[in-house]
């Protein structure tokens, strides 16, 4: 019984002897095998890999897929004109060097999300000194795109690619949010002032611009007509003139029923001597002169 006991025993600790020297790494991550002492340590890739059980021999996994750091609490930065601004960053990076981020962190792999997290509050907080509020605002991209180029170059020591840097929220803190939101209130109105000054002022020009085209055309307008009117009242001068010379004493006739007809309105009562040459073509067609009443008086 002690015998199968004591077997049993040996067995175990085989296996698990075993086991510390087998292992596997699959595609996700990469192995790091140091050894005791002054030894370099090894790169392994994925596959089935044996090593010496501790103390000999220590392994350590470095996941190489891209990997989120996000701030749980947002970071105050200040701009370059002095005003204060919380922000979320999102940090892309990737493991590209397993083997000097062993070296740089001690084997401690667990602490790189704070190291570069140190990093990426730096980097940001140089960009962000770069811009003043309005345009840390409204270039944001270019914020991150900045802090990104910056860590990229300390990560690089740490043997990590820094893929891309994104701010997830943008905000002024809640002491100085009231202050900061007039004063972009104050901004937008007077601007939009100006834009209301400029404004009235291309529409005065262009009302002045009008009434001078107006103007213009009225009296070029004027003055066609005067023309055309001079035209016309040469044009009847003419045919007047050619009437008269065939019959003026047809003409003297229709110009006297114009007269009469200009004269005379219905209702009206006029008093006037029969006998006056205005009333000739009355008297008969031809517009005979009235016969002398004295004569006709002393004719026996």
């Amino acid at each position: 019984m002690n015998k199968i006991i004591a077997l049993v025993v040996a067995v175990v600790i085989v296996l698990l002897a075993a086991s510390s020297m087998v292992f596997v790494v699959d595609q996700r991550h990469m192995a790091v095998l140091s050894s005791r002492g002054d030894g370099a340590p090894t790169l392994l890739g994925p596959g089935l890999h044996v090593k010496l059980p501790p103390p000999l021999q220590t392994l350590t996994l470095v996941d190489n897929r891209v990997q989120s750091l996000d701030a749980p609490d947002e970071d105050r930065f200040v701009t370059s004109d002095k005003t204060d601004l919380l922000a979320n960053p999102v940090v892309k990076y990737r493991v590209t060097d397993p083997l000097k981020l062993i070296a740089e962190t001690k084997g401690d792999v667990q602490s790189l999300p704070d190291r570069l997290a140190l990093v990426s509050r730096s980097a940001l907080g140089d960009a962000f000194a770069k811009y003043s509020l309005a345009d840390a605002l409204a270039k944001q991209r270019a914020v991150a795109d900045e802090a990104r180029g910056a860590m990229e170059k300390a990560a690089a020591s740490l043997g990590v690619s820094v893929i891309d840097v994104q701010l997830t929220r943008v905000d002024f803190p809640a002491s100085m949010a009231d202050a900061v939101y007039k004063r972009m209130i104050a901004a937008r109105q007077e601007l939009a002032a100006d834009e209301r000054t400029k404004g009235a002022a291309e529409a005065g020009q262009i009302k002045a611009d009008a009434i001078v085209k107006q103007q213009a055309i009225l009296a070029d307008g004027y003055r066609q007509a005067q023309t055309i009117k001079g035209e016309g009242d040469a044009k009847t001068a003419e045919i007047a003139a050619a009437a008269y010379g065939s019959d003026p004493q047809f003409y003297q006739f229709y110009q006297s029923m114009q007269a009469y007809r200009n004269t005379f309105k219905p209702g009206d009562v006029i008093v006037v001597d029969p006998s006056s040459e205005f009333f000739r073509f009355m008297r008969g067609p031809t517009g005979a002169a009235a016969p002398d009443a004295s004569a006709a008086a002393r004719k026996p």
